[in-house]
């Protein structure tokens, strides 16, 4: 699993600016939604290419003759 990093920077004006990493998909929303409440008001949002890239899920079939 790819590291998740969170970075914060406050401006002199008291703005804060977030930037995530290693997140994909709409897991980043899910991540920062109650963090962001909890700031404040969210004056603007930019995806960055991560968020664009679709969740992996991987499955395999086994038939049950294959079992035996």
């Amino acid at each position: 699993m790819p590291q998740r990093i969170l970075r914060f920077k406050i401006r002199q004006d008291g703005l804060v600016e977030e930037t995530v990493e290693g997140v994909s998909g709409q897991s980043c929303q899910q991540l920062t939604e109650k963090l962001e409440a909890s700031l404040g008001v969210v004056q603007s949002s930019e995806p960055t290419a991560d968020a664009y890239i679709q969740d992996e899920v991987q499955s395999q079939s086994i038939s049950a003759e294959q079992l035996f």
